[in-house]
């Protein structure tokens, strides 16, 4: 008899922290419902603890890895070049798509919400979130603090240089090639014993926040939420649509060997938690380790569709509610805005309500308007983790394609 495997266990695990959520909501006190919901974030905190232990030097090794397989620098760029037009395109499309579905909705404007004064802390801090920064930024200035803060735009970029290097000392550079796989490969065993814990994480996620909010939390933003998922919906069929172009029947192929990793962010709201798996559901789907372990670290800082829609969604959302009209030319220049500080944000909690914050402040929205979306951040994170799952997936087998390397 096949075992169940880790999907049916997640599934399970939502079920279960749904029944559990809404009993203890009904039946226990407040003082216990909040105990219990603090309980359970240990589980949650700890699992992405844990994943992220794992992400910095998976992601070195394997795009070291990936760049010194390829044996010659005019490969990586050529790769390159296409890998990042790619990602250009989809961040385009998920933009505009927020802006267009929320232009066309107006969802905002029911709220009718006052302007308030300027304040000092009414949102997160975005101060950090100049160009000037954003570029500096980076470049890492030290890689074992970039690996010790897991800052993976920094990381790429050091792997980069240290690939093309190993690559260009020939015979040397092929030994620390082999410790760098027998790395990736003790890595990767070593994230099959935390996805153990996947189940019993997503358990702690649902049931923490049904418990505390109670059946509300799944209808009074219900009408945002609904719109938004459908966006998501949207941005999936037109993601695979392009895909089908290039690869296929194929894509859907992927989509099956990627579904437990899609599930898995879309559970624990974090795409960073189906990285490692992500790699060998790839591979199995016929796209060659070279590629995609090239490909998939860059789009984990490039290539963040799901953020990008939930920006370009929200953004318009907040300005709606206070009355602000913003013609289509400022739209545009939000748009192109968020392009911009979006890159690299893979990772770090609650970043996209840092990138709109920063955003906000440069066409004078009021930031207070955050708060509308602080309550249910937790729901769209994880419809957008899922979705930068998928675009990444379906980006990395779309390169193999154009290199003529993808297996049928």
């Amino acid at each position: 008899m096949k075992r169940p495997g880790l999907t049916t266990w997640i599934m399970l695990a939502l079920f279960a922290g749904i029944c559990i959520g809404l009993l203890i909501h009904y039946v226990a006190e407040q003082t216990w419902i909040v105990r219990f919901s603090d309980g359970m974030s240990i589980l949650t905190d700890i699992f992405l603890r844990l994943i992220k232990m794992i992400i910095a030097p998976l992601v070195f090794s394997t795009l070291v890895t990936g760049i010194a397989k390829m044996g010659d620098t005019k490969a990586v760029g050529r790769i390159g070049i296409k890998t990042l037009a790619w990602f250009l395109g989809a961040s385009l499309i998920s933009l505009m798509l927020g802006l267009i579905i929320m232009n066309l909705v107006n969802l905002g404007s029911s709220l009718k919400l006052p302007v308030p004064a300027i304040t000092e802390g009414a949102g997160p801090d975005a101060s950090a979130l100049t160009f000037r920064t954003f570029i500096t930024h980076t470049f890492p200035r030290s890689f074992a603090e970039s690996m010790a803060n897991n800052e993976i735009l920094q990381i790429v970029v050091f792997a980069i240089f240290f690939g093309i290097a190993t690559a260009a000392v020939g015979e040397k550079g092929k030994i620390f090639i082999r410790a760098l796989d027998a790395l990736t490969e003790i890595i990767l065993k070593v994230t099959g014993y935390v996805m153990r814990f996947a189940p019993m994480a997503a358990f702690a996620a649902v049931s923490a926040i049904i418990s505390l909010k109670g059946p509300e939390i799944l209808y009074t933003y219900g009408k945002f939420i609904g719109v938004f998922y459908g966006a998501v919906l949207l941005l999936w069929v037109i993601l695979i649509s392009i895909s089908y172009l290039w690869i296929g029947k194929k894509v859907f192929l992927i989509l099956g060997n990627v579904k437990d990793q899609v599930l898995l962010a879309f559970t624990t709201a974090s795409s960073e938690a189906a990285f490692p798996k992500l790699i060998g559901a790839l591979e199995k789907s016929g796209c060659p380790n070279k590629i995609v372990s090239f490909v998939l670290p860059l789009g984990y800082s490039f290539n963040l569709d799901g953020s990008m829609l939930y920006m370009g969604f929200s953004s318009l959302f907040i300005a709606q509610a206070y009355g602000m009209h913003l013609n289509f030319g400022t739209q545009i220049t939000m748009l192109l805005v968020l392009m911009l500080t979006s890159k690299g944000i893979a990772g770090v909690p609650r970043a996209a309500l840092v990138v709109i914050a920063g955003t906000l402040s440069m066409f004078h929205i009021p930031q207070q308007g955050l708060l509308l979306l602080l309550g249910i951040d937790q729901i769209l994170d994880m419809a957008r983790s899922a979705t930068n799952v998928v675009g990444n997936s379906l980006a990395s087998a779309v390169i193999c394609k154009m290199e003529g390397v993808l297996e049928t």
